[in-house]
């Protein structure tokens, strides 16, 4: 039933009639799926096959909508279907559907060219929210608990549901934009369905992300998913006590690498502070 369901739709969205062991698909299907009076034991099957694929689809639509403005519409729905021939279902939530999705594209480039670099971009930003929306949490370590340890020994870890991102692209401003498009299609559709004649939406073509070196964290906050741009020097003493760096030995290393002078103590302070405030702060695993 399971190599049924996972074996890809012809390109008229219909189930194969050969099965993977060149025998008619409806000979295979009458061993284990009944007809009924209305419909044959491939037909029956058919109906499992399609729905398996639409409903994986919808998720990509649903999961991946600054991917999908970027590639377009048919390249969009061919990486779905090469992705999921090539990745099958394994896990019960389809909020893991595009886990794999990163390095699938690293291994097939071909399937996002000529925008290959922003489009793995585009991939890892958009896997960040899903993890930013419902990955788990731990308990957040409090202003007693940073007083523990002076800053040479102090070791803080991040929440799992914090996401840090080095971009060469500003996809946050693309992902709004998209955002704003669709759903100006979506009321537009709305309005249309209680006035006269309904009209074909259709959408107007953005412009490409701009370039720019972006530094941010993604992540949430009251249920709500956000992401923060931050300062360079910010985002690497965060990276640092992410990859197990004492607090000290994280700030030290950001400001080494700076080239900008600035009243370190000061600005470190506030970023702690509103750091500290947003809940990332657990105690390393």
């Amino acid at each position: 039933m399971a190599e049924a369901l996972f074996r890809p739709l012809t390109p008229d969205w219909e189930m194969q009639k050969t099965w993977a062991d060149g025998r008619r698909s409806a000979v295979a299907a009458a061993e284990f799926i009944k007809p009924n009076d209305r419909l044959t034991s491939f037909e029956r099957l058919e109906i499992y096959n399609k729905q398996y694929w639409f409903r994986l689809f919808d998720c990509f639509y649903d999961d991946l909508p600054g991917l999908r403005a970027l590639l377009g519409e048919n390249k969009f729905r061919a990486l779905c279907k090469a992705y999921l021939t090539a990745n099958q279902s394994r896990s019960f939530a389809l909020r893991n559907l595009c886990d794999r999705l990163v390095g699938f594209l690293e291994e097939h480039p071909e399937l996002t060219a000529p925008k290959t670099e922003v489009a793995l971009e585009m991939a890892r930003f958009e896997w960040a929210q899903i993890v930013a929306f419902d990955e788990g949490a731990r308990r957040v370590l409090g202003s007693d608990d940073l007083l523990d340890a002076p800053p040479e020994q102090l070791r803080l870890g991040l929440q799992p549901y914090v996401t840090l991102l080095q971009l060469n692209h500003a996809l946050d401003e693309y992902l709004a934009a998209v955002r704003k498009r669709d759903n100006d299609i979506l009321r537009g559709e709305a309005s249309n369905a209680v006035s006269s004649a309904p009209k074909v939406s259709r959408k107007r073509r953005l412009p490409p992300p701009r370039r720019e070196v972006l530094h941010l964290a993604v992540h949430r906050l009251d249920n709500q998913l956000y992401y923060k741009r931050m300062e360079p020097e910010a985002f690497a003493i965060l990276s640092g006590l992410r990859d197990g760096l004492t607090v000290a030995d994280a700030c030290e290393r950001a400001i080494l690498a700076s080239s900008r002078k600035a009243d370190w103590a000061r600005e470190i302070q506030q970023w702690f502070s509103v750091w500290a405030q947003l809940g990332w702060f657990c105690r390393p695993s």
